[in-house]
């Protein structure tokens, strides 16, 4: 009995712990179906023809108003990994300067690129702390630290004026 009892706690841990393991699928964004593209009219409709068909941007273009961007992706993540983009898809909507659509692209995952961000960082000379400073300040009442009974008070002065007849 005892025996049994075991076997289906260590069972249970196994199927937990493949559980967590499962991927997670996350749809994110909104790309309207080629139908409903396809019945904008490149010269005819409007910002607001457009707005009305396919609804709001997911974002526009940063310089420029006249660029209208629908992004929608699907990611997979599997238990405490990073997830990853495995489905992009971007419609570009591009607008004249008298409003009317100019040009419709499509843009996939296979279209971006991977920017590599720098991490240094700039040190900023004077605000170096060494371990032995770090050890005093953890002692309660800041050993390390200097002595604040003569600090100006915020604002300056020597603190609140003593109240009449006090």
């Amino acid at each position: 009995m005892h025996r049994a009892a075991n076997a289906f706690f260590v069972g249970a841990a196994f199927a937990a712990l493949a559980a967590g393991c499962t991927a997670v699928e996350t749809h994110r964004g909104y790309v309207p179906d080629a139908e409903i593209l396809g019945s904008i009219v490149v010269g005819t409709d409007t910002k607001d023809t457009v707005s009305q068909k396919l609804g709001t941007p997911t974002t526009r273009g940063t310089f420029s108003n006249d660029v209208w961007y629908y992004i929608s992706s699907l990611d997979i993540q599997t238990a405490f990994f990073l997830p990853q983009s495995i489905e992009r898809n971007i419609v570009e909507v591009q607008f004249s300067e008298n409003g009317q659509v100019a040009g419709i692209r499509h843009y996939g995952l296979e279209d971006g690129r991977v920017v590599d961000y720098v991490d240094r960082e700039t040190t900023a000379f004077g605000s170096e702390t060494s371990l032995i400073q770090l050890l005093f300040n953890a002692v309660p009442g800041n050993i390390g630290m200097p002595s604040r009974t003569n600090a100006p008070t915020p604002g300056g002065g020597q603190g609140p004026p003593p109240l009449p007849g006090g």
